[in-house]
Order: structure tokens, then sequence, then C-alpha cells
């Protein structure tokens, strides 16, 4: 059972609930230590005097704001002094409606428990308000010396609390982004074209259909390394698209993404609500099958699984498009 990160109390109006909050997310990026080349000698980062050069212990370090050329210094326990109470309440302001906040504002993500079980009715009540309202509840506390403005939601039959971004720390678009569209306006048929594409591409949402599969090219490639292998080289980027060609691409895509529904239907699989029937027992893949497909490039692999209709095609490697293929032979 994981350990709560920061303990509290939500409050809105004269209602008080106990709770604790729980990382909701894991990062499974690769970590890779810092080697000076040519040895197998770690480099680690330490915190340093740059004056005598000595090495600080942690419960040494205090902070400094430059006040230029001098510097405030604030002890930790400063901070809690003005704003007492301030790192356990995490109090309600107002209830809106969750439409309204831009996604643009939302940052991470964090479960929100009840802080034992006499407080579990006080915590269904909140959750089940918020849930058949489709509200979110704002509030800002204060964790690990940091302010934060938050989003509490339900979600699951849970609570869920997101941090948000201040409104100052939301950049202009127009002021960052370079060479957005102006005057330049799609044609009728372009902008129809591209509508028969989303439609065609338009699915349920299932986040377990994607996975990062940039990760599992870095385990491959140590593993490889590691074996004394070479290791294959990715298929180059697509090219831009220019204005010239921009309705042929867009067709042709269309016709792509169709492939697979049209083949389904010339072999009479839909059923009378134009869902497709249960497909027939899949056939042993053959060692030959694989064979055959593995010569393919990867563009080959993809437009053959694009007319088989294979389900998270896009985020797959080479060796997963062909052993998808193979297995529907």
């Amino acid at each position: 059972m994981a350990s709560p990160i920061w303990t509290g109390i939500v409050s809105f109006g004269l209602v008080s609930l106990p709770v604790a909050l729980y990382t909701a997310t894991d990062s499974h990026t690769i970590r890779f230590h810092q080697l000076q080349r040519g040895t197998a000698d770690r480099i680690r980062n330490r915190r340093v005097n740059e004056r005598t050069g000595d090495e600080v212990e942690l419960d040494e370090i205090v902070k400094g704001y430059d006040t230029g050329g001098e510097y405030v210094i604030v002890e930790p326990e400063e901070l809690d002094d003005i704003a007492p109470g301030r790192s356990r309440a995490l109090e309600v302001s107002e209830f809106v409606d969750l439409d309204t906040v831009d996604p643009v504002f939302f940052d991470k993500t964090y479960y929100l428990g009840p802080r034992g079980g006499q407080y579990g009715k006080v915590y269904a009540l909140l959750q089940r308000a918020l849930e058949e309202s489709n509200k979110a509840g704002i509030a800002t506390f204060v964790m690990r010396g940091r302010e934060y403005l938050v989003a509490l939601k339900a979600e699951d039959g849970l609570l869920t609390l997101h941090t948000l971004h201040w409104a100052d720390e939301i950049r202009d678009p127009h002021q960052e982004v370079p060479d957005l569209p102006d005057k330049t306006e799609p044609t009728p048929a372009e902008v129809k074209m591209a509508h028969q594409l989303i439609d065609t591409l338009t699915a349920d949402w299932d986040p377990e259909d994607f996975h990062d599969t940039f990760q599992e090219k870095v385990e491959a490639l140590i593993e490889a390394k590691a074996a004394g292998e070479a290791v294959e080289k990715a298929e180059p980027a697509a090219q831009p698209t220019g204005s010239v060609d921009l309705m042929e691409a867009l067709r042709t895509s269309v016709e792509r993404a169709r492939s697979p529904k049209d083949t389904r239907e010339k072999a009479g699989t839909s059923d009378e609500t134009g869902r497709g029937k249960k497909p027939a027992a899949k056939k042993h893949t053959k060692a030959s099958d694989i064979g055959s497909l593995q010569s393919l490039t990867k563009a080959e692999l993809y437009e053959k699984a694009t007319k088989a209709g294979v389900k998270g095609r896009s985020s797959m490697t080479h060796d997963q498009l062909a052993g998808a293929l193979a297995k529907g032979t």
C-alpha cells in the first residue's frame, strides 16, 4: 500500500473531510547513469560550496533570494510561519463546470482518499455530488513549500486532485508560435475531404491501445548493443505535405483508412447493425510467413496492416507489425 505524500483537510462550506493525497501516475522512462567516456566510472552531481569546493549536507542548505548583490536568507520554518495551517488545509472556494476548464491548465493528477474509515460517508457524498453535477471544486493549498491551484474531481468512484497552472503561467500562443495561419484558408473541397478522413479514423478512446514505442526501441537498442548485434534503423520521418499535393494526400489517406472496412463488407462479415462479426479462428502462424514479412519495409508492413485492419498499428514497431500480420494469415 502506497504512503500518502500529503495529508490535510478538504473543506467546502461548513463540511470538512480529512484526506490523504497519493501519487496517481508512474514514469516508465529508462534511466541512464552518466559515465566518463571509455570508462565505467560514474559521474555524480553533488551539492558543492562554489567558494570552498567542499560538499554541503542537505540540512545545511537554506534558501536565499538575490536582491542584487546581497542575499536575503529564509529558513524552512519561516515559510511555515507566514501561512500557519495552509500546509494542512485545502479549502474549496468555488465549484465550476468541468467543461469550462481549458485542458491547457491541467498539470498533474493525484488520488485523494479519506484519512480513516469513519470519514467514508462524507467522502462518498462529495464524490457522488461532483460526479452527478459534472463539476469540479477549485481550491488552493500548500505542499512542500509551494502553493498549488487545484481542481477536485470525481472519477470512477473516487476523488482525484488535479494541479492546475496559474493563469500567468499560460503563454500567449500568438506570441510564442511563429507562422500561425492568418488569412490562409483551405478550399471547401479540402475541408470536406479532411472531415471524411477524420470520420474514417474516428474510434472509441481506449488508452490500452497505446504504449511507449520509443522506450521499447531504447530497450531493444540496449539489448542489441549488449549482445553485440546490429541495431535496426527506423524508417525516415514523413515528408511535409505541401499546398500543391494536399488534396491528393487527403484523398489517398481516406482510401487507405477505408480499405479494411471495405474489405470486410465485400467479404460479407458485417452484421445487420453494420458492425463486424466475430472473426474466424486465426490460422497457425508459420515461420515462412514471418520471414517473408520481415523482409518488407515498415512502410510496406503498415500499408498491409491498414488493409488488414490491425488494431493499434500506428504505434507498432517493424517487428510488431510483422508479427501482427503473421498471426492474421
